[in-house]
């Protein structure tokens, strides 16, 4: 589980109140032992937006599944890829449709220490669509491009 909380709109600058909370699942299984690991990662992503400036309110939720496949370079290090398919909905029970999203990349996971790693990834959307239109990225709720940089500590 992950919070996060906002003052300004990424897109429009404006003074807002947003907070959400990622839900994520996370599945991991030994494919090679000791060579190759495969990921599957399901995620849910409710977020309330309020503008104080005009009292307007909005809710919108994502839900998302990922799948990576990663293979031992040296000890320590794994490289390889992933595919993340993400939908986005107004309303955060997943009310109304309004876009999808296939983003594929590489991905890196380093074992920094006994009790810490590090993994990156880098995606492009390679393929999307907005509800009600015809295109091939949706690009208005969901980015080009998604790069993640996550470091874990074992306790």
């Amino acid at each position: 589980m992950e919070t996060h909380a906002e003052r300004v709109d990424e897109t429009t600058a404006a003074v807002v109140r947003g907070y959400g909370t990622e839900f994520t699942l996370a599945l991991e299984r030994d494919v090679i032992p000791n060579l190759a690991v495969a990921t599957l990662n399901l995620t849910y992503e409710p977020e309330w937006i309020r503008i104080p400036r005009t009292g307007s309110a909005e809710q919108e939720s994502t839900i998302g599944a990922a799948f990576g496949l990663m293979a031992q370079v040296r000890p320590g290090i794994l490289i390889g890829g992933e595919a993340r398919y993400f939908r986005r909905y107004e309303g955060i029970g997943l009310d109304e449709f309004a876009g999808q999203a296939l983003f594929i990349g590489p991905t890196a996971y380093f074992q920094l220490s006994e009790a810490s790693r590090l993994t990156a990834s880098w995606s492009v959307q390679a393929w999307g669509r907005p509800a009600g239109i015809a295109a091939s990225l949706d690009l208005a709720n969901f980015e080009r491009q998604q790069a993640r940089l996550v470091f874990g500590v074992n306790f």
